[in-house]
């Protein structure tokens, strides 16, 4: 399995919690952090199987049109990130998100999720 880094950058706190929201519960994907840029400007950052992060994406940029004045300045997903990006850039699972990368990890029954 490739573990891929999908980020979405959006004006506003509100907007990426929506987004954020709807990314974890439309895909088998991780949370594993976000960033405030500053002039309002926020990315959410997740983690998982390429194709489980490319359906997070997605639910996440239509999440944000629910929000009043939501706007994405810009989303990006990289399928297979070199290793050395983990050290430098905040894209890493830490033990702070670990449980929920155990639970994304774990196999569901048929007809659930």
């Amino acid at each position: 399995m490739a573990i891929a880094v999908g980020m979405i950058e959006t004006m506003g706190f509100p907007a990426v919690v929506e987004a954020a929201d709807s990314m974890v519960k439309a895909a088998r994907v991780t949370l594993v952090g976000y960033e405030k840029i500053g002039s309002g400007r926020v990315t959410v950052i997740v983690r998982g199987d390429v194709s489980e992060v490319q359906a997070s994406v997605a639910a996440g940029l239509d999440s944000v049109k629910r929000v009043n004045g939501g706007q994405t300045l810009s989303w990006h997903i990289i399928a297979r990130p070199h290793e050395n990006l983990e050290y430098v850039l905040p894209i890493r699972y830490t033990e702070a998100v670990e449980q929920f990368r155990e639970s994304v990890n774990a196999i569901r029954p048929y007809g659930r999720g």
